[in-house]
C-alpha cells in the first residue's frame, strides 16, 4: 500500500465510481459504501484507499472500522 492515502472529492469519486450523487449518498447511510471525512468546515472527501477497496468489490464491500 502506498505510503500516503489521498484525500479524492464528490466529482471523483463520482467520476471514479459510475455512481449518481443520489446512489452514492443513498449506499453510504446503508453502509455499502465508505463515508466522508471532514477536510476543512464546509467540506469532505474519501480516502482514495477506500474507494479503491469499494471499486474492487462494489456487492461485497460492507463499512468496518478499519
Amino acid at each position: 500500500m502506498a505510503d500516503l492515502d489521498r484525500i479524492v472529492r464528490l466529482k471523483t469519486v463520482l467520476v471514479r465510481t459510475g455512481l449518481s450523487r443520489s446512489t452514492l449518498y443513498r449506499k453510504i447511510s446503508e453502509g455499502s459504501f465508505p463515508k466522508q471525512i471532514p477536510i476543512s468546515a464546509h467540506g469532505a472527501g474519501w480516502r482514495e484507499s477506500a474507494i479503491n477497496r469499494w471499486i474492487s468489490d462494489p456487492a461485497g464491500y460492507r463499512h468496518d472500522a478499519s
